[in-house]
């Protein structure tokens, strides 16, 4: 089958024909031609158009041409799913839906600098798209410091960096404490992703940064510190159920919540509740 695009590919219309010829169209034909003939050389010569206005094989909302690829012929799998990702940050300038986007940008613009021959450049990034495979498969969970050593340099390097203690917190620190704030009174459903789309800031940094401002925990622990917190007040000052206290700090059930609970009290929320005086 023969796909058709526009010429001097880039990001989405070098990772759609790996997809096609990986996992839809192994014997499929990618042509380039420029925009104006995209259309016109599809009826002539019998190829489906992609990543063109218009067309079927398109952009949907936020969502690139690789994201339809993947609905419209229902390739299941989670490592398409990660550099689904990837690709749309990269291809939208939008570096904040993984971190790894703003890398696959710089590569294949330069790439793309480097190689003028569209089919060239097709060639070589169906072996990048290869090696973003593999790792979105196997090794995504994979840090490159793995040595001993490099996390003691990385220790020293991080306590030196918190004894810092007159460096002002950033805007957004203070952001974040008025949106925990405002959610003390919902179910605290707040997330890191939420967070990082509210104030415009890449989420890998939001979550690496996160604690140096926040009692040296995560965004995670902060936030299910402030649950707990809630969670006491409400049985130490209500008569809501422990279902409805789970409900209203943002745990899934009253099971995870008891689970959450134990873990960083030591007891069971019945207990606790159980031992508080009688109101």
């Amino acid at each position: 089958m023969k796909w058709i695009t526009r010429e001097r590919p880039k990001i989405d219309r070098i990772a759609c024909p790996w997809l096609i010829k990986r996992f839809i169209d192994p014997e499929a034909e990618i042509i380039y031609v420029p925009v104006d003939q995209v259309i016109a050389q599809a009826a002539v010569l019998n190829a489906v158009p992609f990543d063109l206005p218009g067309v079927e094989y398109t952009h949907y909302d936020d969502q690139c041409s690789f994201d339809y690829f993947i609905k419209k012929h229902e390739l299941k799998d989670a490592a398409l799913d990660r550099i689904a990702a990837i690709v749309r940050g990269a291809d939208t300038d939008r570096h904040d839906f993984a971190p790894q986007s703003s890398g696959l940008s710089a590569i294949f613009l330069g790439l793309s600098k480097n190689i003028p021959d569209d089919h060239e450049l097709l060639e070589l990034g169906m072996k990048v798209y290869d090696g973003l495979y593999t790792w979105a498969k196997y090794l995504y969970e994979q840090k490159h410091i793995q040595e001993p050593v490099e996390h003691l340099l990385l220790e020293v390097f991080n306590k030196y960096l918190k004894q810092q203690g007159s460096k002002k917190a950033p805007a957004w620190a203070g952001e974040i404490r008025e949106m925990i704030q405002d959610q003390i009174d919902t179910n605290m459903s707040l997330s890191l992703q939420q967070v990082s789309e509210e104030l415009k800031i890449n989420p890998a940094y939001l979550s690496r940064e996160f604690s140096k401002y926040f009692e040296d925990l995560s965004f995670g622990e902060y936030i299910r510190k402030m649950r707990l917190e809630k969670a006491i007040h409400l049985m130490e000052t209500t008569n809501y159920s422990l279902t409805e206290i789970a409900y209203l700090t943002g745990f899934s059930d009253q099971s995870h919540f008891n689970r959450i609970f134990k873990k960083q009290m030591g007891m069971k929320a019945s207990e606790y509740k159980k031992n508080l005086p009688k109101k």
